[in-house]
C-alpha cells in the first residue's frame, strides 16, 4: 500500500461495496485493496489458487463493474499473480 502511494496512486484497503438490486441492497463485499478506483487486488496465503478464489474475484468486478482484478498469493515459496479480467 505504502509503496503503491508513494508511486502517486490512490489507494484504499478493506474496500467495502455494496452490491444492490432494484435499489434494494441484496449483499456487501470487502474488497482487500482497490487502486485508483479501477484495479481490484486480492490477496491470499494458500497453498494454491482455487476456483474458489477466482469466483471471488469475477463477483467483486461483476459487483463493481470493474474490468481487472490482480488475484495474490503469497502462500508460496514464489508469489504468484493471477489477472482476472470481467469482459463486462
Amino acid at each position: 500500500m505504502h509503496e503503491l502511494r508513494k508511486r502517486g496512486l490512490t489507494v484504499e484497503n478493506q474496500k467495502p461495496i455494496t452490491v444492490k438490486y432494484d435499489g434494494i441492497v441484496v449483499g456487501e463485499y470487502v474488497v482487500d485493496v482497490l487502486v485508483g478506483d479501477e484495479v481490484l487486488v486480492e490477496v491470499k496465503a494458500v497453498k494454491a489458487i482455487d476456483d474458489i478464489h477466482v469466483a471471488q474475484c469475477m463477483n467483486y468486478l461483476k459487483a463493481t463493474r470493474l474490468k481487472l482484478c490482480l488475484l495474490i498469493n503469497f502462500g508460496t515459496p514464489k508469489v504468484s499473480v493471477k489477472r482476472i479480467v470481467n469482459n463486462l
